[in-house]
């Protein structure tokens, strides 16, 4: 199951770092591990207990973690990957079925959601739901959940290829609407960029990242994105006539029209589109800050100026979507309430604690998992430009939060739709038609 930028989060298309090199050293930042004022339970020590995770970029960085809080807790955390190309849904329903769930399960929201009521324990009353306010998921007024990182998506750019093909500065907050972006886009063609931007042509993407946009500009929330998809599937809402939808198919069209890969777009291949972001055969690329590892490999670093631009909905500068990027809770965490004895819940907070309050766990998020932090005591920073981008504009207000809770086939379903209308197969009217014909199956 997916929810908005969820699919995103758990894909990594390469590695950070040639892994057929052996000379390569991988830069990490050191975790300062002198300062520790975090009060630990002897009481669970020896406690072992699992972590199913779902978010396969950060396994090893998982398993770096679970070996400092054993070395500090003596509870041991046991990291079990989601084998690739598994759901984690299935595999945690499976693990249910055989009577030997993880204490603790990385999971999409719309997993959580699915599952909680009837397997999770109720966290409502952990300390750290006060350092996350506003982005708890809840089931019926109850926590279930806790919120792992932010991720955020909109149209990335490079600063530095913009300027040295302008000739001047580059001041992405200049650009408010659908047509100051298509200035843009002209004055870089007019300058020997041919095709400027690079579109994914992933059924995920399609069907999640791009498509949900409908959903969640609403108003900014969870809840008016669930409101117009109830809209839809009673047929209250025709999709022909809402602004939201045209103003989306209206920016789709800019980002075809301009496509490094118009001639081929269901040929477009997603490494190469990081590639060409960092050599500057484009400017502009639509998608996540998950797409870093993909350009780092590609040869950016860190201290390059990448940012993101909203998706433009409109012409209209006090739209707030285009004055903000999507930035939302990802992946969750969920807490085994049937099988987990009261000790191994217990350890599974302890180790939840720790990730909030302890001074070392508030780096490792950070800097070893390289995640944006939803909990507002963290004082650490990313360090790589796409999520420093997503940080500060969650902090200045830069972004909304809103995640569309959607059934799991939704992105392949809508995702094939949308890849007829990219490749020009399908008009505006067939493609919400298939929108439609798609939420009135629906329950």
């Amino acid at each position: 199951m997916t929810a908005s930028l969820l699919t995103g989060c758990g894909r990594t298309f390469g590695f950070a770092s040639d892994p057929d090199d052996p000379n390569e050293v991988e830069e990490t930042i050191p975790i300062d591990t002198s300062i520790d004022t975090f009060e630990y339970d002897t009481s669970l020590s020896g406690t072992n207990i699992t972590l199913l995770n779902s978010k396969a970029e950060i396994q090893t960085a998982l398993e770096e973690i679970s070996e400092v809080f054993e070395e500090k807790s003596g509870i041991h955390v046991e990291v079990m990957p989601v084998s690739d190309g598994d759901s984690p849904y299935t595999k945690v329903v499976s693990l249910y079925n055989s009577g030997t769930p993880p204490t603790l399960s990385i999971l999409d929201t719309t997993d959580v959601i699915a599952l909680a009521e009837e397997k999770a324990a109720d966290l409502s009353e952990e300390p750290w739901t006060a350092e996350a306010e506003g982005y708890l998921t809840e089931v019926n007024g109850t926590v279930y959940s806790f919120p792992l990182c932010i991720e955020g998506r909109g149209i990335i750019y490079n600063k530095t290829v913009i300027e040295e093909a302008l000739g001047e500065e580059f001041d992405p907050t200049t650009i408010r609407t659908q047509d100051d972006f298509v200035e843009v886009l002209d004055r870089l063609v007019d300058a020997g960029i041919e095709r400027p931007v690079s579109l994914a042509k992933e059924d995920w993407s399609l069907g999640a990242h791009q498509l949900q946009y409908v959903y969640e500009t609403y108003d900014g929330t969870s809840a008016g994105a669930q409101e117009v998809i109830e809209e839809i599937k009673d047929g209250t809402l025709d999709l022909k006539e809402y602004d939201r939808m045209t103003g989306f198919l209206d920016m789709f069209d800019i980002l075809k029209k301009y496509n490094v890969a118009q001639k081929d777009p269901l040929g477009a291949d997603y490494d190469e589109m990081a590639i060409d972001l960092a050599d500057g055969k484009t400017a502009f690329w639509l998608n996540g800050n998950w797409a870093w590892p993909n350009l780092e490999e590609s040869g950016a670093e860190s201290s390059d100026e990448y940012g993101f631009l909203p998706f433009f909905m409109s012409n209209d500068e006090s739209d707030f979507a285009n004055q903000q990027i999507q930035g939302s809770p990802s992946k969750q965490i969920m807490l085994d309430g049937q099988v987990a004895s009261e000790k191994e819940q217990a350890a599974a907070k302890e180790f939840l604690n720790w990730i909030v309050y302890s001074e070392i766990g508030q780096q490792m998020l950070v800097y070893t998992c390289n995640l944006i932090p939803p909990f507002q005591n963290n004082p650490y920073e990313p360090t790589d430009p796409l999520s420093r981008d997503i940080y500060e504009k969650v902090q200045n207000g830069g972004a909304f939060n809103a995640s569309a809770i959607v059934p799991n086939d939704h992105w392949s379903i809508l995702g094939a739709a949308m890849q007829k209308y990219l490749a020009d197969r399908s008009d505006r009217d067939e493609l919400i038609e298939s929108i439609e014909d798609y939420w009135s199956e629906q329950e």
